[in-house]
């Protein structure tokens, strides 16, 4: 079930490559909610297919977004499109470890129904994933900012969210504006910005959100933030919490009052800024004043991001390797936060199981798995699992998840005794759970997929190292 606030993560971006979920999960030591991708969709811009940077010259030397169209990675699917390319093998990879989507995807206004009714059957086969259509929708700096009025964003997202719940009920939508009206030029700082254009799509929405970061070098990579150089902002972590909920409880007032799931689709404090022992420190207090109750209005919080170019990842890119991440003094703040109760979905006991027996998975929040529990004598020094049925699996086990593919048969979990040792002897329980093996859920059930184990997988636990025997 759904934890208290859930935790997402953002992989990859116009500021740093996809990292695959096994290495994430090593160093993380748990599935996040979500992992969230960013892609565009220009296909009638000259260039298209390509990324805007790998065919144009910037323009705009201001901010990252200096080009004809947005700069994230091209969507690949759409009318004559492939889809065995990406997003969609990376929403695979997502999938299989146990983890929903949850895409970002800035479109063309101007497309027609061909397109959007095409991309809603795509996005179909990947359950209950979330989608963030034309993020950041009051800002200036994105494409359809620059080409159409804030009504026809408002009312592409209206339409697109439309034709979703007809091809694609499965997919929940995400309106993200800027929230309130802020800064000197604002003229009313109780309403969201835009708030007539965009009422309807706030109406229809699925999920709210806002994206507010705790700092930020906003013209990356052009130049240097320093002292005095008007790049750059950086507020408390108050400031941001009182921000957000003013502008989910407008959200709520234009709603005629209703309230509806609120996200914070990206936050980070950027260490161009603040340096990284103090990133991580905002970061940590950040989290903390949601642990505590006293922000209780967060359904959601995305870290943007694993790992990024300049300094608003856990890791940051080794510029002499671009396949490799430096980590971060945030990245383990951020690991131990993340397996704190109240990030952590819940894991309830319920009927007993029998062998053959069926295996749910809906999604991150809602999913049906199957318990070992197994007594310990002591700190173990071999805790393996066995089994030779082809599936795929995610394990936990005090307090650390781990992946088995499809095509392997064992799984070592005795990194979760090294990590944190056995507190004492006793009961220790496994939850095992098995999400869709090609990350796809078959067609005839966009929201589940099903896997059968005819028997309980094999435990290999011993107390003692291999026996010594003298030397001949």
């Amino acid at each position: 079930g759904p934890a208290p606030c859930a935790v997402d993560l953002g992989d990859g971006s116009e500021r740093g490559e996809y990292v695959n979920q096994d290495y994430i999960l090593q160093k993380l030591g748990r599935p996040h909610r979500c992992i969230q991708l960013m892609y565009c969709y220009f296909p009638n811009d000259e260039g298209w297919p390509n990324r805007a940077s790998s065919v144009f010259e910037s323009t705009d030397k201001s901010n990252a977004w200096g080009y004809p169209y947005d700069d994230y990675f091209p969507y690949e699917g759409g009318p004559n499109g492939n889809t065995d390319g990406e997003p969609f093998q990376s929403m695979r990879d997502i999938r299989r470890h146990g983890q929903d989507i949850s895409l970002t995807l800035t479109i063309d206004c101007g497309v027609t129904d061909e397109h959007l009714i095409q991309i809603a059957r795509e996005l179909k086969p990947f359950g209950r994933m979330r989608l963030r259509i034309n993020h950041e929708a009051t800002g200036t700096w994105f494409t359809n900012n620059k080409r159409y009025s804030y009504q026809q964003v408002a009312d592409f997202f209206v339409h697109f969210h439309t034709i979703l719940k007809k091809e694609a009920p499965n997919v929940i939508t995400i309106l993200c504006t800027t929230g309130i009206a802020s800064g000197p030029d604002a003229t009313d700082t109780e309403k969201v910005k835009y708030e007539a254009e965009f009422a309807e799509a706030i109406r229809v929405a699925d999920v709210w959100s806002v994206d507010r970061y705790l700092s930020l070098h906003w013209t990356w990579p052009n130049d240097i933030a320093e002292p005095g150089v008007i790049n750059h902002f950086r507020y408390n972590t108050d400031e941001v919490h009182d921000f957000n909920r003013r502008s989910f409880e407008r959200f709520a007032h234009v709603n005629e009052g209703a309230k509806k799931p609120t996200a914070l689709c990206e936050l980070n404090a950027d260490g161009d800024v603040t340096g990284g022992i103090e990133q991580a420190q905002q970061v940590s207090d950040f989290y903390a004043d949601i642990e505590s109750g006293e922000c209780d209005f967060y359904n959601s919080v995305t870290m943007y991001q694993f790992r990024d170019r300049g300094r608003l990842g856990l890791e940051r890119e080794d510029p002499n390797n671009p396949t490799i991440g430096i980590e971060q003094p945030v990245l383990g703040v951020y690991r131990d936060i993340i397996h704190r109760k109240h990030f952590n979905p819940t894991l309830l006991a319920e009927d007993e199981k029998v062998f053959p027996t069926t295996l749910r998975w809906g999604g991150s929040e809602d999913a049906e798995g199957f318990a070992i529990e197994v007594v310990l004598e002591k700190q173990p020094v071999f805790f393996e699992l066995y089994t030779d049925e082809p599936l795929n699996l995610m394990i936990e086990v005090n307090g650390m998840w781990f992946y088995k593919a499809s095509n392997t048969t064992g799984v070592d979990l005795m990194p979760a005794f090294w990590t944190q040792a056995l507190a004492q002897p006793g009961p220790t329980t496994l939850h095992i759970f098995a999400p869709p093996a090609t990350g796809e859920n078959d067609p005839a059930d966009a929201d589940n997929s099903y896997a059968t184990l005819n028997k309980q997988p094999e435990l290999r636990i011993r107390y003692q190292p291999a026996k010594e025997e003298p030397l001949a």
